[in-house]
């Protein structure tokens, strides 16, 4: 990150020396209240879920859908009403196995010839008072026919200007889900029942 302000400090003298007017950019910041309102997008480059799980005592097994495509509403004024709607393409998972990313599409797990995507959908956003980085975000996980309701916790990165020009906000999130709420019991109880998820995203302003 130090390397994009220096680029940006660096642009702004070469343009004052040359006698050019600079036009003000706006800086980097890790404060939540100066980040910019507005809608903002997914970059599916950027933006990752990492699921953990127990596989039979001998190991925590991992594994990322990818391509996710979300869209956030983001109000520093009024961090309260943040929206944030989530699909997660079921059938873009990868696990590192070609044969488990097979298994996971059948009927013993995600049973994507009939529900090939999740989707996520906010109802509230809870600042920590203690932590203006971090907030609670409370919503509905529909996963294989099933809505259940869903935590997750957000810690909030840094905001600004990216390579490229774009104005971006950069968030990390936690939740923890059990498979069995969405009809996934393939292999319990010695497959774990709950999934650890580490979410990752880069949004960029609309």
């Amino acid at each position: 990150m130090r390397l994009v302000s220096r680029s940006i400090i660096v642009a702004a003298s070469i343009s004052l020396l040359a006698g050019g007017a600079v036009v003000a950019q706006a800086a980097l910041t890790r404060s939540p209240a100066e980040v910019q309102a507005g809608d903002y997008a997914l970059d599916s480059d950027h933006g990752k879920i990492t699921w953990s799980v127990d596989h039979l005592g001998f190991s925590t097994y991992k594994g990322q859908f990818v391509n996710v495509d979300a869209d956030l509403t983001l109000d520093p004024a009024n961090p309260s009403a943040a929206t944030l709607i989530a699909t997660i393409p079921l059938t873009d998972v990868d696990s590192n196995s070609d044969g488990l990313d097979a298994h996971l599409q059948t009927a013993d797990f995600f049973d994507t010839a009939n529900h090939p995507v999740a989707r996520y959908v906010s109802r509230s956003v809870t600042v920590d008072p203690s932590d203006p980085d971090r907030a609670t975000v409370q919503g509905d996980l529909t996963l294989r026919g099933f809505t259940r309701p869903v935590s997750m916790t957000v810690r909030f990165n840094q905001a600004g200007p990216s390579m490229g020009g774009a104005y971006r906000a950069g968030f990390d999130g936690e939740a923890t889900i059990k498979r069995s709420d969405f009809g996934i019991d393939y292999a319990l109880p010695v497959l774990g029942d709950e999934v650890s998820l580490h979410i990752e995203g880069e949004f960029i302003r609309q």
